[in-house]
């Protein structure tokens, strides 16, 4: 097999499959076929390990959690004979400790794999389709792949507002690498990243106002996300929800965005802006029309269920089809396109019991469909839903904000989904998840054992709540 030279050494001109891009999804398709025997080219564009290690989850939940410290020692007198107080003494200091975290596990997680497996020679090149067959090019060598997986992400999208472009508006990833924190912060999006880093810059002691055009979190349950709401005004944060955008400028030091909110015209001003409106598949500069390689509506790579492209021997997996932009998406993603790519299986993409986590204070946790999604789905729709002041294990914390969802068939009794809004919910969704996937009843949840004084007892309590009054249920929901 001849080889090709790039800024990492040789690698195969005609490898069994050609990964473009170096993050989870990428990673995971690379390993899937290296075990499966295949010889493999990994093309990083960028830092390698992609989003979630170096700009997303990991820096934004290890400053998430500081800034909780922070909060839940000043909250320490919701207990009789306790005052606690915490402040932050140097922001800078913590940046450099998620600046060191994130290198370290970039190291560990994803460089210091790649001796492991030699049949993966990992490459830093762009990548581009030459249009001459299943050609590509990484920088100028070209490579002619049996198979190819797109996995190059997506990027934040600046929203359509007159004057953003001159702003100089933050990112998330900008966001979480400020050294001195703003005075006051305007943040344009109210979805997860507004919502996690609202919360986390509010925590912190910067003015913060979010601004969106629907509601907080609008694929959420309504009642979770208006409940999510109350906490986050309570906490000093400033929320306008139905904003339509007028025009935004810097006059000075400020940033004005006129705009007409729930109380009318009003004029915002802030020392920073944050567009938190969304991330755009990157699929520009790859070529792809030149390979007959389709895109959807939103811009990501269209894939068939097999995450196989319009393109015969190209498939894509993770946040550059446009959806589930989740870490843990993209892994299973890019497993589940190398395996369909090395033998020509149809393995079918699955996301129906995919949990969706958000991590707030309290984390909102979410799986399966929503009332709104399963009656339009058909479903004789039933709910029942409990508040955290109906859970033992939130009385005994005095932390009672939030509540537990669940939605099932009216006609089958059969639980379709969902939505927890409870300290740590991310830990307690896992177990909906296991229960949609047994395809048991809300009748049979409510029957299971659940250990006491634990927050996932919520569940059964949640369940039980069908059929009975849990407020006259005496303790372990008996």
């Amino acid at each position: 097999m001849p080889d090709c030279c790039g800024k990492q050494g040789h690698f195969p001109a005609d490898p069994d499959l050609l990964v473009i891009g170096a993050g989870s999804a990428g990673f995971s398709a690379a390993i899937t076929a290296a075990q499966a025997g295949a010889t493999v080219v990994l093309a990083g564009a960028g830092t390698i390990g992609g989003t979630c290690v170096n700009v997303g989850c990991v820096p934004s939940k290890t400053l998430i959690r500081a800034t909780e410290a922070v909060h839940q020692a000043r909250r320490a007198d919701r207990f009789n004979g306790l005052h606690g107080a915490a402040t932050i003494t140097d922001w800078k200091a913590l940046v450099r400790q998620k600046r060191q975290l994130v290198g370290e596990l970039r190291q560990a997680r994803y460089a210091d794999l790649l001796p492991a497996y030699p049949n993966i020679s990992y490459v830093e090149a762009r990548a581009r389709f030459t249009g001459q067959g299943i050609e590509v090019q990484l920088d100028a060598v070209p490579c002619r792949p049996k198979k190819i997986i797109l996995a190059t992400g997506a990027a934040p999208a600046l929203p359509p507002i007159e004057g953003i472009q001159g702003i100089d508006a933050l990112d998330s990833t900008a966001a979480l690498d400020l050294d001195v924190l703003p005075a006051s912060l305007l943040i344009i999006g109210g979805g997860v990243i507004g919502c996690e880093l609202g919360q986390m810059f509010a925590r912190a002691g910067v003015a913060v106002t979010i601004c969106c055009r629907r509601r907080l979190l609008p694929e959420a349950e309504p009642e979770a996300s208006a409940a999510l709401g109350v906490r986050m005004r309570e906490e000093g944060v400033i929320v306008h929800e139905g904003v339509s955008y007028r025009k935004i400028e810097r006059r000075g030091n400020q940033v004005e965005l006129q705009c007409r909110t729930e109380a009318g015209e009003q004029t915002l001003h802030a020392e920073q802006v944050l567009a938190a409106a969304g991330r755009r598949p990157n699929t520009g500069g790859l070529g792809l029309e030149r390979a007959g390689i389709a895109l959807t509506a939103g811009g990501g790579v269209a894939v068939d269920a097999s995450l196989r492209s319009s393109h015969p021997d190209v498939y894509a997996a993770g946040d550059v089809t446009g959806r589930d932009l989740y870490v843990y998406m993209a892994a299973y993603g890019g497993k589940l396109a190398a395996g369909n790519a090395l033998d020509g299986a149809a393995r079918r993409y699955d996301n129906a019991t995919m949990p969706a986590v958000v991590f707030t204070d309290p984390q909102l946790a979410s799986v399966g469909l929503t009332e709104d999604q399963a009656r339009a789905s058909g479903f004789a729709v039933k709910t029942s839903t409990i508040t955290l002041d109906q859970v033992p294990r939130f009385i005994a914390a005095r932390d009672t904000h939030g509540l537990i969802k669940l939605v099932a068939d009216g006609a089958t009794d059969r639980l379709l989904g969902a939505a927890i809004l409870a300290p740590e919910a991310g830990d307690s969704i896992q177990t909906v998840v296991m229960a949609l996937r047994a395809g048991i009843t809300t009748a049979e949840l409510g029957a299971m054992i659940f250990p006491y004084l634990t927050a996932v007892e919520g569940i059964k309590l949640a369940a039980l709540g069908f059929s009975r009054d849990v407020g006259t249920l005496s303790c372990c929901a008996g």
